[in-house]
């Protein structure tokens, strides 16, 4: 890991930029609406899969589902299907979504930057996501584990389809960074828990505790899905999948530092919502916000003894 820490001079320091960014996309992970299941991270994982098995290209779906992450982060659930239902034109809808892009997008690459913005438009609506992306919303993640440590029980756990997209959205985002091409970290980050599909995350503890068979059990279960999907997603998947066990090329690396940004944050989220107070949602939120009767709601709280 020392490798991929940023250094205030080395080549990864562009990350202390892309950093709140990141944590603002990562956010999709507890962010729900109504009529839809699951968060607004998993219902882009089952999508992003869906798009895959039905044969679009891998690069269209890398860029058009990380530019709508990225937009995302502002714009929460308001998506080109609720701006159409609301009666807006498309051109109308893609101004709302690139003003969402244009208030987070400041710090990514200047290129990557403007081939986002150029994929941003209705998604495709693919057919039913494979029973893998299903399986991996449902399946939690165990969070912070250490051997011989009980464990950290934090609520709502992450789903390992939360932790996928954000990884491979943050990989996509983090690529020009370390000289990579998006597209086969954005794929190695969809795919790189396969294995979960059936095996129950116990972490790294449990890891340990499998000891010599951990490996055979990873390959096994991750073959298992390989196995089920179209034979060219399954070679695409195959080929990001041999990237994982090192970080020397920019690919691996670009998946590498997204999956441990990611892991980091999501620990860093719940030390934050486990520290928040009222002053904060009060004073630097301004919870009772300007407006026609900001004045009556603070006569209320001053009476009340809030």
């Amino acid at each position: 890991m020392t490798d991929l820490a940023p250094s205030p001079t080395g080549t990864l320091a562009p990350l202390a930029g892309l950093r709140p960014l990141l944590a603002e996309i990562g956010d999709a992970k507890r962010v729900r609406v109504a009529g839809r299941s699951g968060s607004l991270a998993e219902q882009a994982f089952a999508r992003a899969w869906a798009r895959l098995v039905s044969g679009e290209d891998v690069a269209a779906v890398a860029y058009s589902e990380t530019a709508a992450a990225v937009a995302r982060a502002r714009l929460a659930g308001i998506d080109t299907g609720v701006l159409t239902t609301a009666g807006l034109s498309d051109g109308e809808v893609l101004g709302v979504l690139r003003r969402g892009f244009d208030e987070v997008a400041g710090p990514l690459d200047p290129d990557l930057r403007a081939r986002l913005r150029a994929a941003l438009g209705r998604l495709p609506s693919p057919g039913t996501p494979p029973g893998l992306a299903g399986a991996l919303n449902a399946q939690p993640r165990a969070g912070a584990t250490a051997p011989g440590r009980p464990r950290i029980v934090v609520e709502p756990p992450e789903s390992h389809g939360d932790h996928c997209l954000t990884v491979a959205v943050y990989a996509a985002l983090v690529a020009p960074v370390v000289g990579a091409d998006p597209v086969a970290p954005f794929l190695l980050g969809l795919g790189h828990h396969l294995h979960n599909v059936v095996l129950p995350d116990a972490g790294f503890a449990g890891e340990v505790l499998l000891g010599d068979a951990l490996e055979r059990v990873v390959a096994t279960l991750e073959e298992r899905e390989l196995a089920a999907l179209p034979g060219p997603l399954a070679g695409r998947l195959r080929e990001a999948l041999a990237l994982r066990p090192g970080a020397d090329v920019p690919e691996a690396r670009a998946f590498h530092a997204a999956d441990v940004l990611d892991r980091v944050l999501q620990v860093h989220h719940h030390a934050r919502a486990a520290a928040f107070t009222a002053s904060q949602a009060l004073d630097d939120l301004e919870l009772v916000h300007a407006g026609p009767v900001q004045g009556y709601h603070l006569d209320v709280l001053a009476a009340a003894g809030l």
